[in-house]
């Protein structure tokens, strides 16, 4: 399948992810087939793809006469079968679950045409491990996007150990092509960039939270007007250049033997679990999450991530 051969993009999952992804391609003029399991899920897809919308219209960055366009091209699929046809890229965004992911695929990979593109958009899940159960494993690779997917840029291409070279190279370009900031993960490792990066963290955040070196907010506020309010431009290796190498290493010969190194999760994080603290789905965990609050963030959230991706000129803000 070469990239001006694929007119259609099929999405299978309608829920967190799912819907994003398919506006994505959606918005840049290709035809979207979505289904999902759960009905309810699938009924509610549209209306969150016109609200999300809506946001990109009130910054600018998409027209309101397109809206209705856009919401035509995704049809919604009221089974598997009618969603593979005519495929020529499936990205399946269900739920963190090997044995799903692979019965899934197990199931399209009878129902689409041979040169199909299929991509899984597991967080850390092996995509080796996901394609061990199908026959043409070449054709099949990761796609990892992060939430919210219709805004954040990246999108990790993820090769599995019998991923073919020019699938790979295709779906980077179909990627680069709707506007997004695809990388190239050569190597299947648990984590890929993203996770291993962003848990590497959380580790060490957990570990002074459980220290009582510093709260819950405080930890928050540090990474978000520290360190972190530079990482919308600048990444750590640009940043290590920047500071220096020489400096770079001084520091990290004396703070790693300091740092975090468990290999189970931290002891905060359980006793919360064990308290029914999960977060937002049970209204509270490091802090408390009210309907009001949990509105106000995410709304804040997507209006400050597009505003700084236009002005970057990257991914959703181009």
């Amino acid at each position: 399948m070469k990239l001006e051969d694929i007119k259609r993009v099929g999405v299978i999952g309608a829920g967190l992810m799912g819907h994003g992804i398919a506006q994505v391609f959606a918005m840049a003029g290709y035809d979207v087939r979505l289904y999902d399991v759960d009905k309810t899920t699938l009924e509610k897809a549209r209306d969150r793809i016109r609200d999300n919308l809506g946001v990109f219209v009130e910054q600018g960055l998409f027209s309101a006469d397109e809206v209705g366009p856009c919401l035509e091209r995704v049809a919604v699929c009221r089974t598997i079968e009618e969603l593979c046809g005519g495929c020529g890229f499936i990205v399946e965004a269900v739920v963190e679950d090997l044995q799903i992911k692979r019965s899934t695929f197990l199931k399209v990979e009878g129902l689409v045409r041979p040169d199909t593109i299929l991509a899984t958009n597991t967080s850390a899940i092996s995509i080796t491990e996901i394609a061990s159960v199908l026959a043409e494993k070449g054709r099949f690779l990761g796609t990892h996007f992060w939430n919210p997917p219709h805004i954040l840029p990246c999108v990790e291409v993820i090769k599995g150990a019998e991923t073919r070279d020019d699938v790979f190279e295709t779906v980077y370009a179909l990627l680069d092509k709707v506007g997004k900031a695809p990388v190239r993960v050569l190597k299947d490792v648990p984590g890929f960039l993203g996770n291993r990066l962003q848990h590497a963290m959380w580790r060490e955040a957990f570990a002074l939270c459980d220290r009582g070196v510093a709260s819950p907010e405080d930890i928050d506020r540090v990474v978000k007007y520290g360190f972190g309010a530079r990482m919308f431009f600048l990444g750590p290796m640009e940043t290590a250049d920047l500071a220096g190498l020489d400096l770079t290493r001084s520091i990290h010969r004396y703070l790693f033997p300091y740092l975090d190194n468990s290999t189970s999760p931290a002891a905060v994080l359980e006793r919360l679990i064990a308290a029914g603290a999960l977060g937002v789905k049970t209204g509270r965990g490091f802090g408390e999450w009210p309907p009001e609050r949990i509105e106000k963030v995410i709304k804040r959230r997507d209006r400050v991530l597009l505003r700084v991706l236009r002005d970057l000129g990257t991914g959703a803000g181009t």
